[in-house]
């Protein structure tokens, strides 16, 4: 089945809820305003689509000159291990203004093996405030 890449002006809550249950990504799914707050607020999303159906989505907060944060990468657990994850980070970083542009994501502790195993640059100069909710 053929996986059509795009960017969005704009992905549906109901549509980013289902591809985050359906990937393991831990998101407020259950909190339908917040969720909706996140993709008003988000300025790149590019999606994964078979059959105009979504399987996957990159969300992102960029400038597209300088600095790129990936903030969801989410896969349908059934089609992880195609590529999609992979074409969506190429994809972000491309609309973002490629290698102008440096692309940071905060990985979930279950999914650092897919970013070693796409040989995706790891950086030791990270530090954050972690949400408390």
């Amino acid at each position: 089945m053929t996986t059509v890449y795009a960017c969005e002006d704009h992905l549906a809550a109901d549509e980013y809820i289902d591809i985050v249950r359906k990937s393991g990504l831990n998101r407020p799914v259950d909190d339908r305003h917040r969720v909706e707050r996140m993709l008003a607020h988000a300025n790149l999303i590019i999606s994964a689509r078979q059959d105009g159906k979504i399987v996957g989505f990159a969300r992102s907060l960029t400038d597209f000159c300088f600095c790129c944060y990936l903030s969801d990468l989410a896969v349908d657990r059934a089609l992880q291990g195609k590529g999609i994850g992979k074409r969506l980070i190429e994809e972000t970083r491309k609309a973002a203004g490629g290698a102008l542009t440096t692309t940071l994501l905060l990985s979930a502790p279950t999914a650092m093996t897919f970013y070693q195993g796409i040989k995706m640059p790891h950086a030791d100069n990270c530090f954050l405030y972690r949400r408390q909710k």
